[in-house]
């Protein structure tokens, strides 16, 4: 239910970006997904990858600081509304979200929401007495 998300900084500059991806490809770990924010200095990359614990692994032995973060993916309605229903889950429960993104799955209208949350055990237990089920590894990653 909860998946591990990889966390790094990066310089802004060109190539800093590609130095990341390139040190995956060359160890054969697929990225499934990604978000970018940027300041002036530096980025946050946050990755979701199935191999989290090869890429971090990898990435730490080329010189990347890698912070490991606990994450939920939820399925969403890929229409209008389809998040302000899901985002209503969390305000009845009194959950803060601290950041989000997200990507298609192409399955069935839905997309993937990628949510941080301020306490994520919490978040658990009101997505549960909401009726809202989480993806696991296995799900978001086949």
């Amino acid at each position: 239910m909860i998946i591990k998300q990889l966390s790094l900084f990066v310089e802004n500059r060109p190539g800093s970006l590609n130095e990341v991806c390139r040190v995956l490809k060359d160890n054969n770990i697929n990225i499934n997904t990604l978000s970018l924010a940027d300041t002036k200095e530096f980025g946050i990359l946050r990755l979701l990858i199935g191999e989290h614990e090869k890429a971090r692994k990898v990435l730490e032995e080329k010189g990347f600081v890698v912070k490991e973060t606990d994450v939920l993916a939820l399925p969403v309605s890929d229409c209008p509304g389809g998040l302000a229903e899901l985002l209503e889950a969390f305000d009845r429960r009194n959950i803060s979200v601290e950041y989000m993104y997200a990507f298609p799955s192409g399955k069935g209208g839905k997309a993937v929401m990628v949510f941080r949350f301020e306490d994520t055990g919490k978040a658990v237990e009101a997505l549960e007495l909401e009726g809202l089920k989480p993806f696991d590894d296995v799900e978001l990653f086949k």
